[in-house]
Formats: structure tokens, C-alpha cells, sequence
């Protein structure tokens, strides 16, 4: 080491000790350091202390109900008591389950409340292929409510027991065949076994609430009994009624698509004797039931939750919370009710009703003769008739003998085309027809001009010289007019058909929903609020037929005076893409069907059509004396007249 670097440690050493001396701490300085130290220390010694003793006070409170110190017991039963009176002692107790099921679907129950605490339909499974459950969970309200000893006695807060203890409660039958779920028909035929699971809510001895649920074998409804004896020693005289109230989350069973499941979630309930109505589709809403009402459903798209009457609720008020996807991605709304049950304070009180949890099935719905059916969206007034008269029979006779559901929509679209085929073919003459005269007709636009003031004149000679060759201008217009029911009967069909949940056919996973080929992660402004956020190929090919079968249908028809007619025809297709993009594959793929059968008629008729034989005859008809003129011609005519008329006045 050399001079210098031993000169500079030597510095540094220096350098350290002089700031140590220099900045040492003074013996008043080091006293109250010491001070706030022993202040820390015995501040958290007496933490430690009160942390301890509460522990020790707890342990000593859990000690003592455990070995039954009666004070700590009078006090928790006096809190109980002051609550609930006589039910107090029915206030405390250990949540169990048990499960009542048949080969239908598996109901667990929670003896706090006696309720059905969830519901899993077996035959089904959600969109993720987990149980598909109903409702579930421990915010579920399910309960009766009333006023005793002055007190509002909510039952779904007390601790039941089960009568028998059986916890896991299984009803057996035969075998049912496929198509014949839940079938009272078959049932009758192939009878099977009936178990029933009893919770009692006993305050004294002999004075009791029960539940008595009670389900079938291949069955989707579950009894529902509320049994009563000496509550008239409880509940308040003046209450003629009671209150039952069912609330839960609706849990999201398929994939989410802006015209799928959540649109057709909503409450409905029927009027006793009377018509089936529903809370706002599309929104949170609530109402007041003043009248008797028979039943109450949750409904989803596919299934739904209904309680019902034996003889009807006086009335009852309901209510739905609707979410929003961006929101709440799990659940699509919340259903509240509150019922009035009819009371009558007598000594022993026996109240029957029953829950409906199953699928949304038109023919399953239909025999139990409740109008439960109703709750299926089958369209309008006008096209209703025609899903339940000929679209659902049709449907229904074919699945007994065919599994593959695209194939039945295949067959129901051809046997449909065949019934139409007659009118096809005369709309296909009738449009023939106007294209050999539309020389003619161009003579008459040429003659008369382009102007209104010889429009009465125009209009006549065309009119004139359509009756003279025979050819009726609305003959195409009756094909069309019987096709549109169909059209929008299906068009409300398949989304409503459970039959189709599941069910696969070539790339389309499931035809309930869309058939996305392409998707993305981002919305696209205005346009993403109708196509989403996919492209569905049996869209696609259904817009491609249109608009091939539609430039077929101009190739043999006439537009003359309506230059914008051509424009508006193709435009048809394109908009009605963006609007069934996220429809079900199912309504795309019939319309495909529907659209290849239409190309394949007008090819093979125009095989058998001789256009000049067409021209020939038209040309005979003129020669003939001229036909008397039909009243509808004569409408038309008298409506020109009266247009032009006003419009002379006006000059």
C-alpha cells in the first residue's frame, strides 16, 4: 500500500469520527428516545391485553352456551323471542340438504325455510355443457309471510324439520321413451312411482306449518301442500290472506345474442279465468295484481319456473329487475312476487298448490290446460293460428320418426313449397304474361308521356289492355300473400322451439342460436347492434339465394313505372342479413331451403313454359270481344278517377 492511499483512509477514518462526535446525540436527547420506547411498549402490551381478554370472553361465551350457563341461554333466547315470539326457537339451527328427484330433473331443499333452495332439469344442460339449474343459491326468497303476536313472522329465516329424515329422496318408474318427457298421456299408460318430502315448522307441540312436496315419476310438476294446525292461536285474526313470497336471480343458460335469451325473459302470470298477459319484455317493470290470478311464471326463452293455483291468488304483485350483458354476464334479470294465499284461521288449514319447472314445450305446456302454453312468443294474431294449427303438428309428427332436426326442417320446408306449388306456378303464368305485353304497355307509357296530366288516360289503356288479353296485374300477388303467414310464423318460430336447443346440423353447433363462422372482439357503430359481433354462414347463403331468386323472379316480370322498384328488391336481402345475422341458424337454414326449392321451381317450370305459345295466346284474347270488366278492375278504375279529379282541383 503507498503513501497516498494510506493517507487517505486515515482521512476518511478522521472524517467519520469527527461526524460521529459532532452530531452525537445529547443525554436529554437519549432520555426521551428511551421515553417514546417504553410508550410503544406498553401501548402494545395493552393491545396485546384487551386482544387477549376479548378472546378470553368469547371462548368463555362459546364455553358456556356449550355447557348450557343459563344466563348466556336466557339472554340469546330472550333476542330470539323479542324477533319472533313463539317461533323464536326456531331461530337458530345448522343449514342441511336433502334432494327429492325423478328422472326429470333433481329439487334440493334447505331445511332453514323448508324451501327449495334449487332446481336442475336433467334432460338439459347450459350453454357451457354444465347442470342447467333453475335457480340456485342462498339469496333465493321462498317463504310464507304474516303477522303473529304482533310480529312479522318471515318463515324462510326459521329452522324447519324434516319429517321421515330421508335426505335423499329418489321416485323410480319404467322407462320412458323419447318424446314422451313429462307426457300425461303416457304417464297414465306407463304409470310409475310418487314420493313426497314433508318439512314441519313446530312451535309447540301440535301447532304446526308444513311443507308437502310431492313429484311423479317423468313428471315436471312438483306438489306443493301447505298444511296448518292451531297457527290461528298465533296469527292475527283479521288476516284473510297470507303472504307467500318467490324471488331469485335468473341464472343466463345459453350463449348470449341480442335476440336470444335475453329478449324472451320476462314474468307472465294468467287471470284467473282469463287471458295470459306479461310484465314489459324488454325492460324492468312491475305491476299490481288486484284481480285473482291462476298462476306466476319466471320465464326464460326455453324454461321456465310457474307457480299455480288450485283455486287462484286473490291477488299479488310481481316484479322484474332486467340486467344488462355488459353489467351482469351470469344472470339475465331478478323475479320477485308476492302472493296473497287465501287464510281462513281455522284450527287445521290444507292449501294446495303446485310449481311447474320444465322446459318451454308447446304440446307439454298445452295438456295441462292452464293456457300455460301461452307464454311461448308464437307471433301475431294473424300468423299464431298457423304455428299451432299446421307449423307444430307438422313439426311435432316428424320428430316421432326422424332424430336429425336439419333433415325435418328440410322435409316441412318441401312439403310447404309442395302445398304452394299451385300458386307458384300461377303467379309464374301471371308474371309471363305481363312481360309478353310489356311491348305494349312501353307503346302506352311512350304515347301518354311521363306526366300527370294524362296519367287517368295511361292508366286506362294499360287497365284496357290487360283485360282485353286476359292477363289479371294481381295474379302474382296471391302466392305472396299465402307465403307471408309462413314467413312470419317461422319467423317467431324458431326462435321459441326448444326442439332445436342443442340440436347440430353440418357446421351450425346448435340451431337455436347463430351459426358464427367469423367472429371478432370489437362492435361496429350502428351496424354491431343488429349483426353483433359475427357472421353466421347460413345467413350468408340465405341473403345469396334471395337475391339470385329474386333476379330470376325480374327476369320474368315487369317493373315498368317503378324504376326504384329493381333497387329496393336487391337492397331487401342485404338489410335482412344484418337483421337475422344473430338469429337462430335455424330460421336462416329454412329460408335457404326455402330460397334453393323457389330457384329450383322456376328453372324446372320454365322447361315446361313456352314463352311464344304464351305470346300466341294473348294475341287471340285480343282479338276476342273484350271481357266484362271485373269489380276490381272497376275499383281500380274508379280510384283513378277520383285521384284525378282532386288533382284538377287543386290546379
Amino acid at each position: 500500500m503507498d503513501k497516498k492511499s494510506i493517507i487517505g483512509i486515515v482521512l476518511i477514518f478522521a472524517i467519520l469520527l469527527g461526524w460521529q462526535l459532532i452530531f452525537q446525540p445529547s443525554k436529554e436527547e437519549i432520555e426521551a428516545a428511551r421515553q417514546r420506547q417504553d410508550s410503544i411498549a406498553q401501548v402494545e402490551a395493552l393491545r396485546a391485553q384487551e386482544q387477549q381478554k376479548i378472546l378470553a370472553e368469547q371462548a368463555a361465551e362459546q364455553e358456556a352456551l356449550m355447557a348450557g350457563d343459563s344466563t348466556v341461554q336466557r339472554q340469546v333466547e330472550k333476542a330470539k323471542m323479542d324477533e319472533f315470539g313463539v317461533f323464536g326457537t326456531l331461530a337458530s339451527g345448522e343449514e342441511e340438504f336433502s334432494t327429492l328427484e325423478n328422472d326429470r330433473m333433481k329439487i334440493t331443499f334447505s331445511n332453514k325455510g323448508g324451501r327449495i333452495y334449487s332446481v336442475e332439469l336433467k334432460d338439459y344442460s347450459r350453454y357451457d355443457s354444465t347442470a342447467l339449474v333453475l335457480f340456485d343459491g342462498p339469496e333465493t326468497k321462498f317463504g310464507l309471510n304474516f303477522f303473529a303476536q304482533n310480529r312479522s313472522i318471515e318463515t324462510d329465516k326459521l329452522f324447519f324439520e324434516q319429517v321421515g329424515g330421508r335426505k335423499n329422496v329418489v321416485v323410480s318408474g319404467p322407462d320412458v321413451k323419447k318424446g314422451n318427457e313429462g307426457k300425461l298421456k303416457y304417464n297414465r299408460e306407463h304409470p310409475g312411482g310418487k314420493e313426497s318430502v314433508t318439512f314441519r315448522l313446530e312451535p309447540e307441540p301440535g301447532k304446526f306449518i308444513e311443507y308437502v312436496y310431492t313429484l311423479e315419476h317423468n313428471s315436471f310438476m312438483v306438489g306443493f301442500d301447505v298444511k296448518m294446525a292451531g297457527m290461528n292461536d298465533y296469527i292475527a285474526k283479521n288476516q284473510s290472506y297470507l303472504n307467500f313470497n318467490w324471488a331469485y336471480d335468473v341464472p343466463r343458460q345459453e350463449h348470449y345474442s341480442r335476440f336470444g335469451e335475453d329478449r324472451y325473459t320476462y314474468m307472465t302470470y294468467k287471470f284467473f279465468e282469463d287471458e295470459v298477459d306479461n310484465l314489459n319484455k324488454n325492460k324492468s317493470d312491475e305491476k299490481e295484481l288486484a284481480t285473482r290470478v291462476k298462476w306466476i311464471g319466471f320465464k326464460q326463452l326455453f324454461f321456465s319456473s310457474t307457480i299455480i293455483a288450485g283455486e287462484s291468488f286473490p291477488n299479488a304483485s310481481v316484479q322484474q329487475e332486467k340486467y344488462n350483458y355488459e353489467d351482469n354476464q351470469d344472470y339475465l334479470a331478478h323475479f320477485k312476487a308476492d302472493i296473497a294465499i287465501p287464510y281462513e284461521g281455522a284450527q287445521k288449514e290444507d292449501i294446495g298448490l303446485q310449481f311447474y319447472f320444465g322446459p318451454n314445450h308447446y304440446q307439454t305446456l298445452k295438456q295441462y290446460d292452464l293456457d300455460m302454453e301461452s307464454q311461448i312468443d308464437l307471433g301475431y294474431a294473424i300468423v299464431r293460428p298457423v304455428n299451432k294449427y299446421l307449423i307444430i303438428p307438422v313439426f311435432n309428427f316428424l320428430r316421432q320418426y326422424i332424430d336429425n332436426f336439419g333433415l325435418i326442417i328440410l322435409i316441412l320446408t318441401v312439403l310447404i313449397k309442395v302445398v304452394l306449388f299451385p300458386f307458384t306456378y300461377k303467379s309464374y303464368m301471371s308474371q309471363a304474361k305481363m312481360k309478353a305485353l310489356k311491348p305494349e304497355v312501353d307503346e302506352i307509357n311512350e304515347k301518354f308521356g311521363s306526366g300527370s296530366e294524362k296519367a287517368m288516360e295511361k292508366q286506362q289503356a294499360t287497365m284496357a289492355l290487360y283485360r282485353k288479353a286476359g292477363v289479371n296485374p294481381m295474379g302474382g300477388c296471391l302466392p305472396m300473400v299465402l307465403q307471408m303467414p309462413i314467413l312470419f310464423a317461422m319467423f317467431f318460430f324458431f326462435p321459441t322451439s326448444i326442439e332445436l336447443r342443442g340440436e347440430s346440423f353440418l357446421w351450425a353447433k346448435d340451431l337455436s342460436t347463430y351459426d358464427s363462422i367469423i367472429s371478432w372482439n370489437f362492435d361496429i357503430p350502428l351496424i354491431g347492434s343488429f349483426m353483433g359481433n359475427h357472421i353466421s354462414l347460413f345467413t350468408v347463403l340465405m341473403t345469396i339465394t334471395t337475391i339470385i331468386s329474386t333476379r330470376l323472379s325480374q327476369s320474368s316480370a315487369s317493373t315498368q313505372g317503378m324504376p326504384g322498384m329493381k333497387t329496393m328488391l336487391y337492397l331487401m336481402p342485404v338489410m335482412f342479413f344484418f337483421l337475422l345475422n344473430s338469429y337462430p341458424s335455424g330460421l336462416s337454414y329454412y329460408y335457404f331451403l326455402a330460397n334453393v326449392i323457389t330457384i329450383g321451381q322456376t328453372y324446372a317450370i320454365r322447361q315446361f313454359v313456352d314463352d311464344e305459345k304464351i305470346r300466341a295466346q294473348l294475341a287471340a284474347n285480343k282479338k276476342k270481344p273484350a271481357k266484362k270488366t271485373s269489380g276490381f278492375q272497376k275499383r281500380l278504375e274508379e280510384m283513378a278517377k277520383q285521384q284525378q279529379q282532386v288533382q284538377k282541383r287543386k290546379k
